[in-house]
């Protein structure tokens, strides 16, 4: 997921840029920006994208027997 081929392009991962904080970027072509921007020369960089969390097992109320092979 992380390094797929078709991700969709936003200034937040961009390899041209540099977060400011949450919601901006200092991008080398534009200057301060939306991180939830685009533009025509995104360079996907994948260590600046975070991935999504994994949802949590939900192991209350389960017993011994729900994990048993019959």
């Amino acid at each position: 997921m992380l390094f797929r081929k078709n991700i969709e392009p936003k200034c937040a991962y961009c390899a041209r840029a540099a977060r400011v904080d949450d919601f901006t970027v200092a991008c080398e072509k534009k200057g301060i920006v939306d991180a939830e921007g685009q533009c025509r020369r995104f360079k996907y960089d994948p260590l600046k994208r975070t991935p999504l969390k994994k949802p949590q097992l939900v192991t209350r109320g389960l017993t011994d027997d729900d994990f048993k092979l019959e």
